[in-house]
């Protein structure tokens, strides 16, 4: 007579991700000296303001046209007008729970509905202790209008939408990420 066993337990992604995925032009959306490149830098904390040390980020973006060279864009694949843009870029953190990204500014997007997304990069998260990503968005300052107009933002809590905008820096922008606690980063269910 057989027993049925339990559920397997959930195991947390990480702390190997920091380890094995990232590759050394991995930070690279767009080669470095690229006209109009700018960084997007941030601290990851946790919920006691603790740097992660041991996190992956990871972004995909639109290119500064709006547009995706990829099947799932509905205007039809197209390559950048940007040489090396790749629209994906990965790095760890470090000992401080600092990441860094190289890319461009993105452009609006059109929305299924006829709306428009202001420019934005999508990040996904991974550490130790989390069971699945957590996806965020990194919205710009300078686009107060686009950013006003934002199907997503709007559906946001008006007193979270800080958290989803970064702030100017002299290299580019920063972005930091409170995994928990207050002023949490907003992550959406995707």
């Amino acid at each position: 007579m057989s027993e049925r066993l339990g559920v397997t337990p959930a195991q947390t992604v990480g702390p190997y991700l920091h380890i094995g995925l990232p590759w050394p032009d991995g930070p690279y959306a767009v080669p470095e000296g690229t006209p109009g490149a700018c960084w997007i830098r941030g601290q990851i904390v946790d919920g006691t303001g603790a740097p992660v040390v041991d996190a992956l980020v990871e972004s995909w973006q639109a290119d500064p046209d709006g547009r995706f060279d990829h099947p799932d864009d509905p205007r039809g694949a197209r390559p950048s007008t940007v040489p090396g843009f790749r629209g994906f870029a990965r790095t760890e953190t470090d000992g401080q729970g600092w990441y860094g990204l190289l890319t461009v500014k993105p452009g609006p997007l059109p929305t299924p509905e006829g709306e428009t997304e202001a420019p934005h990069l999508t990040l996904s998260v991974f550490a130790r202790g989390l069971l699945h990503r957590l996806v965020t968005r990194v919205y710009f300052p300078d686009e107060a209008t686009a950013n006003a107009a934002d199907p997503v933002l709007r559906g946001v809590d008006p007193d979270r939408r800080d958290t989803l905008l970064a702030s100017p820096a002299p290299d580019g922008y920063r972005f930091d990420i409170r995994l928990q606690g207050e002023h949490e980063t907003v992550f959406f269910a995707v």
